[in-house]
């Protein structure tokens, strides 16, 4: 089914293998996928794992226009994180590729499969960061993006050189 055009943010994160080759060829994959108009992806940051152990995480914010609905555009993001070999033996485990759909239009959903607005994105640094690169003046339901990053200063994180 298409929809009208939307903007939906997608927030990817990878911890082993190569993460910044992974991440760079997943937004090219994105970007030539069926129903995305457009991708631009944030600059890459570099964070420590949150309520989990493991190597430092990679992790960029890509903004999409797409046709595709918020459960098809999940279908996309699934797909992709399986061609990436993404294991799930148990929560927060390290991984591959992380793709998890933050923002979808202004979509509203809670369904077993799917939270919309994702529910605990204004708790990550790793999250608000590149997506205050992407869209500055974004107010989540929580507050402003620069306010949520601001509470978040325990959470550190570095921005890679580009």
């Amino acid at each position: 089914m298409t929809h009208p055009p939307v903007r939906a943010y997608v927030g990817l994160g990878a911890n082993l293998g190569d993460s910044l080759a992974t991440l760079r060829g997943v937004i090219d994959e994105l970007a030539i996928t069926p129903g995305i108009a457009h991708c631009l992806a944030s600059p890459f940051y570099r964070s420590a794992p949150v309520d989990a152990a493991g190597p430092d995480f990679i992790n960029a914010v890509a903004a999409l226009d797409t046709t595709l609905g918020p459960l098809e555009l999940l279908d996309v993001l699934q797909a992709l994180e399986q061609r990436h070999g993404r294991q799930r033996p148990y929560r927060n485990a390290p991984r591959t590729l992380d793709l998890d759909l933050l923002l979808h239009g202004d979509a509203v959903l809670d369904t077993p499969r799917l939270v919309l607005p994702h529910p605990r994105m204004h708790q990550r640094a790793f999250v608000l960061a590149p997506l205050r690169d992407l869209a500055p003046g974004l107010v989540l339901a929580q507050g402003p993006l620069r306010t949520l990053l601001a509470q978040l200063a325990d959470q550190p994180i570095e921005r890679l050189a580009d």
